[in-house]
């Protein structure tokens, strides 16, 4: 566990381990619950497909395409919860794909196929 005070500055970083160096890495969704087990019924969105839903997330700089890093302000689910958890989705594509998903940002829905 970490522990933080409420409101305090959450950074965190993610790292992709490659031997292939034309690799980006993307934040994707992360989502937070008080069970860790449980990331559908009791949850807290800080982004989701890029779209940041928390005032509080900021993505910084990395020197590193191969490194994520973000933050955001600790929070708590009401006082029947001690722990925060955070389950986080990210995306790995091809450096200067600019195609691919890591290059798209937020996404606010997705295309469906309208076939039969």
């Amino acid at each position: 566990p970490y522990y933080v005070d409420l409101n305090q500055n959450l950074f965190l970083q993610a790292s992709l381990h490659s031997s292939d160096p034309n690799l980006v890495v993307f934040v994707d969704t992360c989502v937070a619950s008080p069970d860790p087990s449980n990331f559908r019924t009791l949850t807290y969105e800080l982004i989701r497909s890029g779209c940041v839903k928390d005032p509080t997330y900021s993505s910084y700089y990395s020197p590193y395409s191969n490194v994520a890093r973000f933050a955001f302000n600790a929070f708590s689910f009401v006082n029947r919860y001690p722990s925060v958890y955070l389950q986080c989705e990210l995306v790995v594509c091809r450096y200067e794909d600019y195609s691919s998903r890591c290059y798209q940002g937020c996404v606010s829905r997705f295309k469906r196929n309208a076939g039969s």
